[in-house]
């Protein structure tokens, strides 16, 4: 599904046991995946319940061309970092979206990376906009396929962002378009059963009066 919507931002948020603190030379350095490929997510339920994973690619466009930043907690008063600044790197791996942040010498920075240290701050968010995802449903659940997203940051965060705050009008409008688009399809198929029958019925009925026209012919 092509998405013509702009600004829908949605985060999605996931454990980082990986997210680390190091050095390269004499840069310090946060890195970790922001988002892992082909993975269903838990169900989502905040608003309606359904589960989501991203596609291999679908960052591929937006780390290319657009400008994106490292922030904490998706504050703008927090930038860790910017890939056009070359203090932000992301590139799609065989896991998902590798982030690789050159956080600046200030003491909230300095701070943070003690907090990753630590494990008092173990996940990442990313805030993006949908470009073209893919409904469906496996048994009883739907699912959201991500397919191409517009990248606008990523973020180590303290408090994951749930599905009543994350998922936002634009998913559901998504959702709700789907269903409706499912229930549509659904109802072609039933309109159709029903006009097929009815045309046996008529064929039958057809027959059955042409039969008695001919009995009453050959009575005459």
């Amino acid at each position: 599904m092509e998405n013509k919507t702009a600004d829908k931002r949605e985060i999605r948020t996931i454990p980082l046991t990986e997210l680390r603190v190091g050095a390269e030379g004499e840069r310090q350095i946060i890195e970790g995946h922001a988002s892992v490929f082909d993975s269903w997510s838990e169900t989502l339920s905040g608003i309606f319940p359904f589960k989501e994973k991203v596609r291999r690619g679908a960052f591929s466009k937006s780390i290319q061309k657009d400008d994106i930043r490292a922030l904490f907690n998706h504050s703008p008063d927090y930038v860790l970092g910017r890939n056009k600044a070359n203090t932000l790197e992301l590139e799609e791996d065989e896991k998902g979206l590798l982030v690789r942040i050159f956080p600046p010498e200030t003491q909230w920075a300095k701070d943070l990376q003690v907090s990753i240290s630590r494990g008092d701050i173990s996940q990442m968010s990313i805030g993006f906009t949908v470009i073209k995802d893919e409904w469906s449903s496996e048994g009883k659940t739907d699912t959201r396929e991500l397919i191409e997203v517009k990248l606008y940051d990523v973020s180590p965060v303290t408090f994951p962002a749930y599905t009543e705050t994350d998922v936002g009008v634009k998913a559901m409008r998504d959702y709700e378009s789907y269903v409706a688009e499912r229930r549509a399809a659904e109802q072609k198929i039933s309109d159709d059963a029903e006009k097929q029958a009815e045309a046996e019925k008529e064929k039958i009925r057809k027959g059955h009066e042409m039969q008695l026209l001919k009995t009453k012919f050959k009575n005459m």
